[in-house]
C-alpha cells in the first residue's frame, strides 16, 4: 500500500529522531535496524524505503540530531549577547553531560564515528565546522582569524573530549566527573584571555 507524501515525510522525521535518541543512548554499533524501526513505529522494510544502509541513516540521523542541538544553542545565545565564557559554561556542563539524549551528539559518538565509514565522517566533520564557526563568532573581534579559529577548535574538541571523559567517570567518581569539567573550562578560559591580551 502506498503512502502520501506527507506520511513518508512522517515517517523518515519518526525513523530520524528514533535513530539519534538510541545511537545517543547505545552508541552506533549497539543498535540495530529493526530495533530502530520498532521504536519509530515503522516495519523493518519501511526503514530501508527511506535509507539504504545503517550508515547513510546514522550518517543523517547525526546531522538532523546536531541541527536540533545547533538551533537550541543559538536560540539561547540570541537571548542575550552571550560571551566566549558563557558558551562554555552551557556547553562543558553536568547538563550536557548528563542529557545522552539532549547533549552533543558528537560527545556521544566522536571515537565511535572513527571506527565507521565516509557517510559518517562526512557528517560528523560537517558539524564540527558548523560547531567551530559558531565558537569563533563569540569570540572577540580584535583577535586575529587565524587565531580566532584555533582557539574555536581548541574550545570545540575539549567540550567533546571533556563531556565523553566526564561520562565515563561519573558512575564510579561523580566528584571526578564534574573535576573534569571545571578543569576544561578553566583552562580554556585562560586560553582566551591570553589571545585577548595579545589582542589588545
Amino acid at each position: 500500500m502506498r503512502v502520501s507524501k506527507k506520511q513518508a515525510a512522517e515517517n523518515r522525521e519518526a525513523l530520524l529522531q528514533a535513530a539519534n535518541r538510541l545511537f545517543r543512548q547505545r552508541g552506533i554499533d549497539g543498535v540495530g535496524v529493526a530495533e530502530i524501526a520498532y521504536e519509530a513505529g515503522l516495519t523493518h522494510g519501511a526503514l530501508y524505503a527511506h535509507f539504504p544502509s545503517k550508515e547513510a541513516l546514522a550518517a543523517e540521523a547525526f546531522s538532523h540530531g546536531f541541527a536540533g542541538n545547533m538551533a537550541n544553542t543559538k536560540a539561547w545565545a540570541r537571548e542575550q549577547d552571550r560571551s566566549f565564557e558563557e558558551h562554555l559554561g552551557g556547553l562543558i556542563s553536568t547538563h550536557m553531560r548528563d542529557d545522552w539524549e539532549a547533549g552533543c551528539p558528537m560527545a556521544a559518538s566522536a571515537s565511535e564515528i572513527g571506527r565507521q565509514g565516509g557517510a559518517l565522517s562526512a557528517s560528523f566533520t560537517n558539524v564540527f565546522e558548523q560547531f567551530v564557526e559558531m565558537i569563533e563568532g563569540s569570540l572577540e573581534n580584535a583577535i586575529p582569524p587565524a587565531r580566532k579559529r584555533r582557539l574555536a577548535i581548541a574550545a570545540v574538541a575539549a567540550e567533546i573530549g571533556a563531556i565523553a571523559t566526564a561520562r565515563a567517570v561519573a558512575k564510579t567518581d561523580s566528584a571526578l566527573a564534574d573535576e573534569v569539567l571545571e578543569a576544561v573550562r578553566e583552562i580554556i578560559c585562560a586560553a582566551y584571555k591570553i589571545e585577548k591580551a595579545r589582542a589588545e
